[in-house]
């Protein structure tokens, strides 16, 4: 969906009155001068905007990544992300578990009081007319420490031509709809069940993707990736690709004020080694550590309305995510010294989130999600498996959010959410007031 907007009649308009005003007016020839810079600055600024406006629009046949409006091989553009957050909890946020699932990665809650969100550097731009380059660093808190993260570090080619590209290097997989965006594009402060309960928060890796979009009327993409299989929910060393994806869009327009797009995407790794998030047991430090095989499969749908296409002032959007994960290997509980207890493992799980986000007014915004997770667990041994946190009791995973948000532009965001968290036996009232500020050359995010 693209937005025409003509500057010429605007400032011819503005021009016009001018000299009227002008005709009936006595002023002096230096403030005619002046009101001649203005009106030359005015359509230098439209002519800007409409330059800005080709190069930031997102649609379905451009990757905004790699849409730059300055392409200076020298200076490359820098983006910084500032986010911060003030959680409070009802539970203490150390006791947090998924019934079903052994959390990993960064799944645990955000720590309580006052602590730095996911705060980012970027730095991008095209190498020459071939590549896109990009570059971010995270600096986040994970178990109360302080950590800064090589995020992303690809290239992507810009001139293979006939709809075909190829991204190589670190960055987020194209599994899932919610997966390729970086948390400061979210709609809430934290990720959904699903993606905290089977990809530790986001999945990324290191390894090759090649897409290609059709030439058709309707936006329709297929892609594949291949991966080191290292970062969760894989893990190990691998000579190959430990981990290969396969995913499909389709998408399209409904006249100016409404658009689309749904997917599926499918997630495979063999001879995995992983590690969950350790917890202590009777005094004793344990980690869960899986071995075998594991498969994920997803499927999404977006819907997004402006009326007349004016995103600016009003917008809705309604998502909806769910996947599918089976694993098949064998469970251990590592603890400082052996013998170590252990477990086949047949696991089926799944979960989904459907939320909604409307923008009432240019500059304030509401929110609501609702989430839920399942899971059947069987193995030789229960007691392991309840060790590792795979065992429901008959608890079903689900939660409900709301959120408002003040957003006096497009570079500045402030958040208050309330979670009602079910997701573990005891229920939890969870607050999240969050900032999140843009600073640098910033890029339109993906549909």
């Amino acid at each position: 969906m693209k937005l025409q907007f003509n500057s010429r009649p605007v400032v011819q308009a503005v021009a016009a009155s001018a000299m009227a005003f002008n005709a009936v007016s006595a002023y002096a020839d230096e403030d005619i001068d002046s009101l001649k810079k203005q009106l030359s600055d005015y359509e230098e600024r439209l002519q800007q905007l409409e330059q800005d406006r080709d190069a930031t629009t997102t649609t379905h046949l451009t990757n905004p990544a790699r849409k730059q409006v300055k392409g200076n091989a020298f200076n490359p553009a820098i983006s910084v992300i500032l986010d911060g957050v003030y959680a409070s909890y009802q539970n203490d946020p150390e006791d947090y578990a998924l019934p079903g699932f052994a959390l990993g990665g960064e799944a645990e809650l955000a720590p309580e009081g006052f602590s730095l969100g996911h705060s980012e550097i970027t730095l991008s731009n095209n190498i020459d007319d071939k590549f896109f380059g990009q570059l971010t660093i995270a600096i986040v808190e994970h178990e109360n420490e302080l950590e800064v993260e090589l995020e992303e570090a690809f290239f992507e080619t810009l001139a293979l031509g006939h709809g075909f590209s190829i991204r190589g290097g670190r960055f987020y997989s194209a599994i899932g709809y919610l997966n390729q965006q970086h948390p400061h594009a979210w709609d809430f402060q934290d990720a959904p069940l699903v993606y905290r309960g089977m990809f530790g928060k986001q999945y990324y890796d290191d390894g090759l993707r090649a897409s290609f979009i059709t030439p058709t009327d309707v936006f329709f993409e297929l892609g594949a990736e291949g991966f080191a299989g290292r970062k969760y929910p894989a893990g190990g060393e691998h000579s190959g690709a430990g981990v290969w994806t396969a995913f499909a869009n389709v998408g399209g327009d409904i006249g100016v004020s409404h658009s689309w797009q749904a997917g599926v995407s499918y997630w495979n790794g063999d001879e995995i080694e992983r590690e969950y998030g350790g917890h202590a047991h009777g005094g004793a430090a344990e980690t869960p550590f899986f071995e075998g095989k594991s498969s994920i499969a997803g499927l999404n749908a977006i819907y997004k309305w402006a009326p007349n296409g004016n995103y600016r002032e009003q917008n809705l959007k309604l998502q909806f995510e769910y996947f599918s994960r089976d694993e098949d290997g064998t469970l251990t509980m590592l603890t400082d010294a052996p013998p170590f207890e252990t477990s086949t493992l047949d696991s089926k799980q799944d979960g989904w989130y459907a939320q909604a986000r409307w923008k009432f007014m240019r500059n304030w915004a509401a929110s609501v999600r609702y989430d839920m997770l399942d899971s059947d667990n069987t193995g030789s041994d229960v007691d392991v498996l309840d060790e590792a946190g795979l065992v429901t009791n008959g608890h079903t995973p689900k939660r409900v959010s709301v959120a408002a948000e003040w957003v006096p532009s497009e570079f500045s965001r402030i958040r208050l959410q309330y979670n009602r968290d079910d997701s573990y036996q005891v229920s939890d009232d969870q607050v999240y007031l969050q900032y999140t500020f843009s600073i640098g050359a910033h890029g339109a995010h993906a549909f």
